[in-house]
């Protein structure tokens, strides 16, 4: 499990809706129309130097993140951040 930070507050309150290694897709409808979670998000997300896009649509509150995987689990907590989407994936 995450240790609390903001990863855990991210993740706790979207949904996982796609992942493949180096690719994620989450929503929330929180993101919906609010302009301002939006940025902080963006900037949270964005100042990991092992995060290489970040792509946050607020029509729809989804949020997609690229990273080269190998650089990403260098990152304890990335690693950690990787493992809880691969875990809490929505399978359809």
């Amino acid at each position: 499990m995450l240790s609390f930070s903001k990863w855990d507050f991210i993740l706790r309150s979207v949904q996982v809706s796609s992942y493949i290694p180096g690719r994620i897709r989450l929503h929330s409808k929180r993101l919906i129309g609010n302009h301002a979670l939006c940025k902080q998000v963006d900037a949270y997300i964005s100042a990991y130097h092992e995060i290489e896009s970040v792509d946050i649509n607020v029509l729809t509150g989804s949020v997609l993140i690229q990273y080269q995987p190998t650089l990403l689990r260098a990152n304890h907590e990335l690693a950690q951040m990787e493992q809880y989407v691969v875990k809490h994936l929505e399978r359809r």
